[in-house]
């Protein structure tokens, strides 16, 4: 299979989908890799590196003419909605709830969007969406310490507190990889956290690993309300595989926060689960609501390409290497995880959520192939 890997394209996007080590692996099992030229140099990888790794340099053109599976990290932008074809197989996050036009985009080319954020396997676990929402979480509290300062519209608190002092409130809505790591991160920083989610055995994990430095409390209406009125930051980190995102909190919920308070909203690919948030970019990455400092960036990881992109391709490599192997049929009959990850094929809604999401026709994929 001829596997391309073109330049990303979204605002501040520095990633790239594959390492040298992954192209490697990808040639060494019989598969042509092309590279656009520069694609590493956001992540500090050098072209040089990909030809040694058995790679072949092209131009963006070349890539999407030549390529039968694309691989990107971010979802197309709207540059690249007439390079897809309908017998190319696209391999990458899509978030597809959430974007009606990259929906539509791919209806319309007829391409096979296979989406890493629902590949699902048999426990239930997103193992492809899982690092980079490791790095989202723990970019979190830093994030949040920076704007909580008074220059940057906070309430001008220190998140870890010194002697003598409170240190800041932080809140973190949902128990899964990004939230765990950014209320992980926010107790290393002194801070006072409180995590909340609807699963039970998470919180227990969490309660076992920390040992009551996080509290943990069962999420509802009214204990969303009672933690966020008292919290200084809060981070949404709530997901519903291949769904939007539910709103959490409320517009007149942010409207009665203390001024300054500060909300960073991980959920945003999936619409988010602040009635407020709206996606942002790293080029411009906050704005206020009712005096409520909003960070609300698509693409977190982004901002540490080189780190996110080893920890993406360490997760993706091997599904990418079934689909090069068996092609998207045998792979997807084989692998009941990538299936999940089907979400767009010859012109159809393929994943329920999505066409839910949309309103749209959804059919079987067995019955598309």
């Amino acid at each position: 299979m001829i596997v391309g890997v073109p330049t990303e394209l979204k605002n501040h996007e520095y990633r790239v989908a594959l390492t040298p080590a992954g192209a490697r692996e990808l040639t060494s099992a019989g598969h042509e890799v092309l590279v656009e030229r520069g694609a590493g140099l956001g992540s500090r990888i050098e072209d040089d590196n990909y030809v040694r790794a058995g790679a072949r340099l092209t131009d963006v053109e070349g890539i999407w003419a030549e390529s039968q599976m694309v691989l990107k990290v971010k979802e197309p932008v709207a540059a690249e909605f007439d390079r897809m074809r309908r017998d190319q197989v696209l391999f990458t996050y899509l978030h597809l709830a959430a974007g009606r036009s990259v929906t539509e985009a791919l209806l319309k080319a007829g391409t096979a969007g296979v989406a890493y954020e629902t590949v699902q396997d048999l426990q239930g676990r997103l193992p492809l969406l899982a690092p980079m929402s490791e790095v989202a979480g723990r970019m979190a509290p830093q994030v949040g310490a920076t704007l909580l300062e008074k220059e940057h519209g906070g309430r001008g608190i220190l998140l870890g507190g010194v002697s003598g002092v409170h240190p800041a409130k932080v809140v973190v809505l949902g128990a899964g990889m990004a939230g765990a790591n950014a209320a992980w991160l926010a107790q290393g920083m002194e801070a006072e956290v409180l995590v909340l989610d609807r699963s039970i055995d998470r919180l227990r994990y969490i309660d076992s690993i920390h040992k009551g430095r996080i509290l943990t409390v069962m999420s509802n209406q009214t204990t969303i309300e009672e933690a966020v009125l008292a919290a200084d930051l809060v981070i949404g980190a709530v997901l519903i595989p291949g769904a939007l995102a539910p709103h959490l909190v409320s517009k007149q919920l942010i409207e009665a926060m203390k001024p300054g308070a500060v909300v960073i909203d991980i959920s945003v690919d999936q619409g988010g689960c602040f009635e407020t948030s709206r996606m942002t970019t790293h080029s411009d990455p906050t704005y206020v609501v009712s005096d409520v400092v909003h960070y609300c960036v698509g693409n977190m990881p982004g901002a540490v390409p080189h780190t996110s992109t080893y920890a993406l391709t360490n997760a993706t490599l091997p599904y990418a290497l079934e689909l090069a192997n068996k092609g998207l049929f045998e792979a997807c009959r084989d692998s009941p995880p990538l299936a999940k990850g089907l979400n767009t094929l010859n012109g159809a809604l393929v994943n329920e959520p999505v066409a839910e999401a949309h309103g749209l026709e959804y059919r079987p994929m067995w019955e598309v192939f």
